[in-house]
């Protein structure tokens, strides 16, 4: 997930820490300030330093559920309000949540798994000549990291070119009724429960179109982020791997 920082248009990565109190996440309002000098003094807290990026949380699943409540309220509402003994603050706090977790150390209660737009699920079960991969290339960084990164700094560039260009045609592809209908279809075949799910899947779609260029949503599209939207949702069993 950090790799994503490069390919940011702002660049801002910011990570929650494990244990992370509410005044570290929200910010905190300084009263003592507000007597002496007539205003209260805000302290960013996490979620201020996130807007425009990405604010990625490790371990979600061991996060206090408040925490995590308050994180989906904020990124759904792109606005932090914080309040303390009849004084607020409020500023803006728009960013990209990403949590991963290890299931087998506990889940997320559904209605918080509900609440993040897409799932995906990684195996670590890597084929061999894969593992080889990973591993030379975790010690070429480690023996050099600036001769490593200029070795790969043209595909570097030119992924940073292709989101750019995914950026600015996003705006213009419409989220029509025909690729609407087919994603309804689909979410109440699933018993998908409230309209979470096809929203985001539509918005999904939409992004993969402009990844590839396109021009309007396909039925491709559709298809290629249908399991990140619906696996954390549906009621049906799940289609094997």
């Amino acid at each position: 997930a950090r790799g994503l920082a490069d390919v940011l248009a702002s660049g801002q990565f910011v990570t929650l820490p494990l244990g992370a109190t509410e005044e570290r996440l929200v910010g905190t309002l300084d009263l003592d300030a507000a007597l002496s000098e007539g205003r209260a003094r805000f302290s960013p807290g996490v979620l201020a330093k996130a807007d425009g990026g990405v604010l990625y949380v490790d371990e979600v699943n061991l996060l206090a559920d408040h925490l995590v409540d308050l994180l989906l309220d904020v990124a759904a509402s792109g606005v932090n309000l914080v309040e303390r003994d009849g004084i607020s603050h409020r500023h803006a706090a728009r960013f990209v949540l990403i949590g991963t977790m290890n299931p087998e150390e506990g889940e997320l209660r559904p209605q918080l798994l509900d609440r993040f737009g897409l799932n995906v699920a990684l195996s670590g079960h890597t084929l061999p000549a894969e593992r080889s991969q990973i591993i030379r290339r975790r010690l070429d960084f480690d023996s050099d990291p600036q001769s490593f990164c200029q070795q790969w700094q043209t595909q570097q560039d030119a992924l940073k070119r292709r989101c750019e260009q995914a950026r600015q045609l996003l705006s213009g592809i419409e989220l029509d009724d025909q690729s609407l209908a087919m994603i309804t279809e689909r979410c109440f075949a699933a018993g998908v429960d409230g309209m979470r799910a096809d929203l985001v899947w539509l918005r999904a779609a939409r992004a993969h179109a402009a990844w590839r260029g396109a021009g309007h949503i396909e039925e491709q599209d559709i298809e290629a982020v249908a399991e990140f939207a619906l696996r954390h949702r549906r009621r049906e069993p799940s289609p094997p791997p």
